[in-house]
């Protein structure tokens, strides 16, 4: 009780602007508490007992398992190196295997892989709960590697050094304890590392914003800083980086995120570190013939000329760059109003992109040329979601995964700079399709505004308003939702009657950055408004009825889940609310929440402190209110939004009399689970609640 006390102590000394009240469930922030536990023990031993007991859970979540460990998925691949790598989990390999195979043989219909590292027997012998989060070459030889391995699934993570060569852990090598952290190869014996380097190098949101240099050999004691962010930096703190192209140009700085979407670039030029010229909305991307590429989310004027608007991806020369001088950038692509770019990677002579077309995918190359860039669209499928899967710098092999709703995932190779592009893998129907259909409608929101949005049921559905339906959305941090194959989704609740919408509402980036901003900080109500409007548009429709209308939603999208249950119960029957952010008014103090003030405000500004405190779900349950029954779900190893939010909101709950189920998983990070079986047992679990309360 004494260390809830001194949190208490700081709830109440926000600001004194913020006149935060008293929070009685402050207690449940200290996440590993065995009070907290407790807590998490009954609620969940609840839950658990009624659902799993449902009489169609054993059948439902043998099917989510299945198509979960199916070994004929698509290895999805990473370029190193010349070779192909794969991280793998099966029902043998219940934490994974890293694998690689030559790019020759990846292309055949059974590669031969060769494992390189199996987390399984290294968190045995570690006696660890090891989660894969990604591995980091060192990029002109690509043989050693910095792997991260997560406590369950945590962001903050340990790096060790790895040989692609040997296959083996290099005795000895690089081995940098747990923190959230961010490396590069500066070279082969050379680290820029941003870590938590002791007390006052961590951001309030618990990122990085010293970073050092690190010699082999060293320990990290003895590393020498060559940059310092400040304590107040927003966003995700600082991230070296080192880039290469095809022709041996090389581009080696720091990215400084001063707040959750503004940054600053630095470059190491002949007179030490270089300010980058450049407007504080925009991502950088790769390097191509000594041109830096970036995708641009606010504008960036040019003398002379128009400014390049926001949404446009660009290139600038990296020599120039190093300089500090002002820029002269190019334009590599100008979408239009209905148009966005979602991903951009570079291979040796190109800059690739996808981009949606109101909502639907496309792919283009942009090959420097002289006096300009010259686009190619590839000849991937139309009508359907294009995502970059990988891409290499030391050539011009990259791979694009193609789905729909109704479209099992392909994958593509594509030789770009040439017409070659042809479909290598290709994942089986998960379920029957053929007899459903997905359709694109628009609904108008509060203040006007077309909404669209797709929808998939069954063909030649009864307009009665009795389908069950499930709605999502996420609406936030320029995330677009687009077109994907659901396969458990359309196992376990499209076969059995239900129908499945997805909206794009505003705050997301399906058109753009201005589409994001128009859902900012104290216009958020613009998003939910949104979503509204696309939920009455589905009854108005008579596809479902608010008795058989349920909606789901995860993270930032747990939230628009917590504010529509509070703000239109009258609309929903279920709410699946999953690691949701729900106490605005504490965000900044809890996790990492103190990074996203960009996106949601900060509780210090008056105005944006008002706007929370009429929307914030937490703050806003009421007694006696006829809410639906939320489903909410969340994680204990959960150190980005954090479990938090959703266990004082079932408090809440409770306090006030109001039914709800909730279960937390005992890890997974920011995500369903850690593991296959704990995706499947978490995925079973939300379709028997919707199952209980749409189709019963």
């Amino acid at each position: 009780m004494k260390k809830a006390a001194v949190i208490l102590a700081g709830v109440l000394s926000v600001g004194a602007s913020a006149q935060l009240p008293p929070d009685p469930y402050i207690w449940l922030e200290d996440v590993s508490s065995p009070r907290s536990l407790a807590w998490v023990d009954a609620e969940n031993a609840q839950t658990v007992a009624l659902f799993e007991k449902d009489r169609r859970y054993p059948a439902l979540f043998a099917d989510a398992l299945k198509i979960a460990e199916a070994t004929d998925r698509i290895p999805m691949p990473e370029l190193i190196g010349g070779n192909v790598t794969n991280f793998w989990q099966d029902k043998t390999h219940v934490r994974g295997i890293w694998r690689t195979t030559t790019l020759a043989d990846y292309r055949s219909a059974a590669p031969h892989w060769r494992t390189l590292l199996d987390l399984d027997a290294l968190s045995a012998a570690d006696k660890a709960n090891y989660v894969w989060k990604g591995a980091n070459c060192e990029p002109v030889a690509e043989r050693r590697c910095m792997i991260a391995l997560s406590d369950g699934g945590e962001d903050a993570t340990v790096l060790r050094e790895f040989d692609l060569g040997t296959g083996h852990l290099v005795d000895g090598g690089f081995n940098l304890p747990t923190s959230k952290q961010n490396v590069v190869w500066e070279d082969p014996d050379t680290l820029l590392v941003a870590r938590d380097w002791g007390p006052g190098t961590m951001t309030a949101a618990g990122y990085a914003f010293v970073v050092k240099r690190l010699h082999r050999g060293q320990p990290l004691s003895a590393a020498h800083e060559v940059y310092r962010g400040t304590p107040q930096d927003g966003g995700y703190g600082v991230y070296p980086f080192a880039l290469i192209d095809g022709q041996g140009h090389r581009a080696t700085g720091i990215v400084r995120t001063v707040t959750t979407f503004e940054s600053e670039i630095h470059l190491f030029g002949t007179s030490g570190m270089i300010k980058v010229d450049a407007p504080p909305k925009l991502e950088l991307s790769g390097l191509v013939d000594g041109k830096l590429i970036f995708n641009l989310a606010s504008p960036w004027p040019v003398a002379g000329k128009p400014a390049i608007p926001a949404g446009a991806v660009v290139a600038v020369d990296a020599a120039a760059a190093a300089t500090g001088k002002p820029l002269s950038p190019e334009t590599v692509f100008m979408p239009n109003a209905r148009q966005s770019v979602d991903g951009v990677e570079v291979t040796r002579s190109a800059v690739i992109a996808t981009i949606y077309d109101n909502v639907r995918g496309r792919a283009y190359s942009f090959k420097p040329v002289s006096g300009g860039w010259q686009a190619t669209r590839l000849a991937l499928p139309d009508n359907a979601s294009v995502d970059l899967v990988a891409s290499d710098p030391h050539s011009d092999d990259a791979f694009f995964s193609v789905a729909s709703f109704l479209t099992p995932t392909t994958l593509w190779q594509g030789e770009i700079g040439t017409s070659k592009i042809a479909q290598i893998k290709a994942v089986p129907a998960r379920f029957d399709a053929s007899n459903f259909v997905t359709e694109q409608f628009e609904a108008t929101s509060k203040d006007g505004t077309k909404i669209p949005y797709f929808v998939t049921h069954r063909k030649g559905v009864k307009l009665d308003g009795t389908t069950p339906t499930i709605l999502t959305a996420y609406g936030g941090f320029q995330v677009s939702e687009t077109p994907s194959y659901r396969a458990v989704t359309g196992k376990l609740w499209m076969e059995r009657g239900g129908a499945y919408a997805v909206a794009n509402i505003r705050g997301g980036g399906e058109f753009g950055p201005a589409w994001h901003e128009a859902a900012l900080k104290t216009k958020r109500q613009n998003a939910y408004d949104d979503f509204a409007a696309v939920g009455e548009d589905l009854i108005a429709r008579k596809l479902t009825s608010p008795r058989r209308l349920g909606i789901s939603g995860g993270s930032n999208g747990g939230l628009l889940m917590g504010v529509e249950m509070t703000q239109r119960p009258d609309l929903w029957h279920a709410v699946e609310i999953d690691v949701p952010l729900l106490d605005m008014l504490r965000i900044e103090k809890i996790a990492a929440g103190a990074s996203w003030v960009g996106e949601y405000g900060s509780v210090a500004n008056p105005d944006e402190l008002a706007f929370w405190q009429k929307v914030s779900p937490y703050q806003q349950l009421r007694k006696g209110v006829a809410y639906p029954t939320p489903y909410i779900f969340t994680t204990t190893k959960d150190d980005r939004v954090g479990p938090v939010h959703a266990r004082k909101f079932a408090a809440r709950m409770k306090e006030l009399a109001l039914p709800y189920y909730y279960y937390e998983n005992t890890e997974g990070g920011h995500g369903a689970g850690a593991n296959l079986k704990q995706v499947a047992r978490t995925t079973t679990l939300g379709m028997i609640y919707f199952t209980r309360m749409l189709m019963d």
